[in-house]
């Protein structure tokens, strides 16, 4: 489907021009035409197929089952240590910018939700003891396993940024509305390549974004299973982790 057979899509916003000059087509509707459309295509693209839908269930559903134990563990420190639910709640946007809510364990004193987020930094003393550990090793992550079992994030996408950092960063990066075509995962092109953490200059954002891209552009099958085979190894060896 081309933009010249629609004309809301030739005629509309930063998003949808930039994913329109992409060297490779996306068969997803742009993040602005999300509240009037769904993603289409469907069954010739990886990222928004059924297939991939069912390896995440495949995948996402036993190991919810086998990290029961450590997840419930998990929870009970976090109370022990600090007032405070164990898990967080933070809303974000995922596929054409529909937002959902995150699922984490928490790991700061804090929960900051709205229209200041300040994002975790070294030695940032919001952060709780235990919430250091859980965040280097991105044990905190787990609890997103109920977000893909929903269908609101994939296991293998970019990373979701809290609401008020999309709207900061998609005015300064021209392709950063690429992200919103497909489901946001727990794991993506730009984690195992290092790019987590916090984004203290635009630069360091736009390279994770330029990952995102690519992930968007070529997802299928065999890249979403190599990207899952190095994310332990990316976990075990964690670069630029708060």
């Amino acid at each position: 489907m081309s933009t010249h057979s629609l004309p809301f899509l030739a005629s509309g916003g930063a998003i949808s021009e930039a994913i329109a000059q992409l060297p490779s087509a996306i068969d997803f509707l742009p993040a602005d035409a999300a509240y009037s459309f769904s993603p289409v295509n469907s069954d010739r693209s990886w990222a928004s197929s059924g297939a991939k839908r069912g390896l995440d269930l495949i995948l996402a559903l036993p190991l919810l089952v086998l990290l029961a134990p450590l997840m419930a563990a998990i929870a009970l420190l976090i109370r022990l240590e600090s007032k405070g639910p164990a898990l967080f709640r933070q809303t974000r946007n995922g596929i054409c910018e529909r937002p959902f809510q995150i699922l984490k364990f928490r790991t700061m004193h804090v929960a900051e939700d709205g229209a200041e987020v300040v994002q975790a930094r070294a030695s940032d003393p919001r952060i709780t003891r235990l919430g250091r550990f859980l965040r280097r090793y991105s044990l905190d992550e787990l609890p997103q396993l109920f977000n893909v079992v929903s269908g609101e994030m994939s296991l293998v996408g970019p990373r979701p940024h809290a609401q008020v950092h999309d709207t900061h960063y998609q005015g300064l990066i021209a392709a950063y509305g690429h992200r919103f075509a497909v489901k946001p995962g727990m794991t993506g092109w730009a984690q195992i390549h290092g790019h987590r953490g916090p984004t203290p200059t635009v630069a360091v954002m736009a390279a994770r974004i330029r990952h995102d891209v690519f992930y968007v552009r070529e997802a299928g099958l065999l890249l979403d299973l190599k990207i899952l085979l190095r994310t332990p190894l990316a976990i075990v060896l964690p670069r630029n982790a708060v």
